[in-house]
C-alpha cells in the first residue's frame, strides 16, 4: 500500500510555471507506475500524465510540450513541472499510482488503486 500527498498548487498568471510535488509512503515506490490526473469544476477527472519504470512517459495532447512528469525514487516523490500555464489548466490536481510497471501507462481513471488528495491549481487570464 502506498500513501500520497500532493503539494505545490497555488494561484499564478497565464504563462507562468508551476511545480507540482507527490511525496509517496513505502518503500517500494519504484514498482509503480505513477500518474497526474486533474479536475476541473464541473468536469470529469481526466488524465494529464503517467510515468512508468523506467522513464517511460505519456502526456494528454492537451499538456504535451509544456508539462514534464518526472520521479525520484531515491526520495519517493513525483513531479510535475508546468510550464506556460492556461486559464484552462486551471484544476485541482491528483497524484495516483498503480502497482506494476506498464509498457503503456493507463490514462483510464479506474487502473489506478491510490490517489492524493488533490491540490488546487489556478491559472488567471
Amino acid at each position: 500500500q502506498v500513501q500520497l500527498v500532493e503539494s505545490g498548487g497555488g494561484l499564478v498568471q497565464a504563462g507562468a510555471s508551476l511545480r507540482l510535488s507527490c511525496a509517496a509512503s513505502g518503500r517500494t515506490f519504484n514498482s509503480y507506475t505513477m500518474a497526474w490526473f486533474r479536475q476541473a469544476p464541473g468536469k470529469e477527472r481526466e488524465f494529464v500524465t503517467a510515468i512508468s519504470w523506467p522513464t517511460s512517459t505519456f502526456y494528454a495532447d492537451s499538456v504535451k510540450g509544456r508539462f514534464t512528469i518526472s520521479r525520484d525514487n531515491a526520495k519517493n516523490t513525483l513531479y510535475l513541472q508546468m510550464n506556460s500555464l492556461k486559464p484552462e489548466d486551471t484544476a485541482v490536481y491528483y497524484c495516483a499510482a498503480v502497482g506494476g510497471w506498464a509498457t503503456v501507462a493507463s490514462r483510464k481513471v479506474t487502473s489506478y488503486d491510490y490517489w492524493g488528495q488533490g491540490t488546487q491549481v489556478t491559472v488567471s487570464s
